[in-house]
């Protein structure tokens, strides 16, 4: 039997193993673990048989599939998690499906010399256990989804319980419009009903050879302890540093964009401001132009910190994602328009400066020099290797900053959500792997490396 025929009937009898397997409510959701990884693993073995060519029709079905869905996500996604901005969401969802790498971003090394020829390969891991957030949770499957299928493989989704209707909704129709472009079902899996107890089950299961991780620090620590290849995103806490050499006017603005957008919860998203003093006043007010409010009464200060902050010294998730102005009418204000982000003095140990709040409160850090205020964004950003943004024409002092940061994402001159490639070049992703150091990742993080060597041929230098 040749090799193309022994595929055929490779792909013939997984297929007809699928619809074997006790059918789901939903495409590609399952009552357990157990039974959605042994789904996933069969229709990966499957789907390793297929040409480039037909994931490219995976990934292309996923674009143009989603694509008219996208109100009903961010309606949804808001209905269920109360956070964010319904008009944000949809670019972010814009955003993944436009900007996301697919297959191309699969790139061939090829080595040669009088000893031959070297070639370095990506091939599929397998079935990727992946773990979403609820602050972002179509947004990520969507991107995950892309990338790891433009790799080979399969994924089962640990979402967040907070974030389940819309995740489960989005991942069973990426199964609808994946089994119309390659007749494989299967190929992304959840379960019904997510719960921490579920998650660790899945980075302990031996079908599972990678783990994606993007979360707090707590599944961060966990996934790490599982023994297997993990690609962690884990917090962040960006600062943006403004010195006296920078455009104010549009440093003002950038900052109001980025820290405003979706409520702030995107760990992207700028959490502090360190501006120099000799500018400080005059920043301030241009954000309030761009739809900032200032709050300067201390006693209303205090009380959005009580109100915000709980005992254990977490964020209340009462406020997290909510708008400025709901937040203002708690502490006692009203405001008669739209706010985009309450700003405030403050020094670098606040509370809203040390911990990350996910949401649209801004402080405004003051210092006297330059100098003085790399050294605070640094203690700020606090060896998070997340984001951190900055604001000069003074190329040497970003030149510096950039390598003293060391950051996954270091944006100059622009917003933050530039660093995800919206108003910035480059590609986008929501998954952001700062601990294990992948960066901004892609097709390519979510694929195995081999090394393949032909020896005496194919040099013709």
């Amino acid at each position: 039997m040749r090799e193309e025929e022994m595929k055929e009937l490779i792909v013939k009898i997984l297929q007809e193993a699928q619809t074997t397997t006790s059918p789901a409510k939903e495409f590609g959701v399952f009552e357990t673990v157990e039974e959605a990884i042994h789904a996933a693993k069969f229709a990966q073995e499957c789907y390793e048989n297929q040409t480039l060519e037909t994931r490219r029709k995976v990934i292309e079905a996923i674009r143009c599939g989603m694509r008219p869905h996208i109100e009903k996500i961010a309606c949804d996604t808001l209905e269920e998690t109360g956070m964010g901005r319904y008009e944000d969401k949809l670019q972010k969802l814009q955003l993944v499906l436009d900007k996301t790498p697919g297959v191309e971003d699969l790139r061939t090394e090829a080595l040669t010399g009088d000893n031959g020829m070297t070639l370095y390969e990506l091939s599929p891991y397998g079935v990727i256990g992946a773990v979403t957030p609820s602050t972002n949770p179509a947004e990520t499957v969507i991107c995950n989804a892309i990338g790891m299928l433009a790799a080979g493989n399969a994924i089962y989704f640990s979402v967040h319980p907070g974030a389940k209707k819309i995740s489960r909704w989005v991942v069973s129709k990426l199964n609808e419009f994946v089994y119309e472009a390659c007749g494989i079902q299967n190929l992304i899996v959840t379960i019904a009903e997510p719960s921490i107890e579920a998650a660790q089950e899945m980075m302990v299961h031996p079908d599972v050879p990678l783990l994606a991780i993007t979360g707090g620090p707590g599944v961060v620590r966990q996934a790490l302890k599982s023994g297997k290849k993990v690609i962690a995103a884990g917090e962040g806490n960006p600062p943006s540093l403004v010195d006296e050499t920078a455009n104010i006017e549009k440093a003002a603005k950038d900052i109001v964009i980025g820290a405003s957008f979706d409520n702030n919860i995107l760990c992207t998203a700028e959490k502090s401001v360190v501006v120099v003093e000799q500018v400080a006043d005059y920043l301030i007010l241009q954000m309030e132009k761009q739809g900032a409010y200032l709050v300067q009464d201390e006693a209303v200060i205090q009380k959005m910190v009580d109100m915000t902050i709980m005992e254990n010294g977490a964020p209340s998730r009462k406020f997290i994602g909510k708008d400025a102005n709901y937040i203002l009418a708690e502490a006692g204000i009203k405001v008669d328009f739209d706010v985009r982000v309450i700003i405030l003095r403050a020094d670098k140990i606040h509370p809203f400066v040390v911990k990350e709040m996910l949401m649209p409160i801004l402080p405004v850090v003051t210092v006297k020099d330059f100098d003085e205020g790399l050294t605070t964004a640094l203690q700020i950003e606090n060896r998070r290797h997340h984001t951190a943004t900055m604001h000069s024409q003074n190329v040497g002092r970003m030149n510096l900053a950039a390598k003293k940061f060391q950051t996954s994402i270091f944006v100059k001159n622009g917003s933050s959500f530039a660093g995800l490639g919206f108003g910035g070049e480059g590609p986008t992703t929501f998954t952001i792997a700062t601990p294990t150091g992948e960066c901004t990742t892609s097709a390519r993080d979510f694929a195995r490396k081999r090394r393949c060597v032909l020896t005496d041929g194919f040099s013709i230098r």
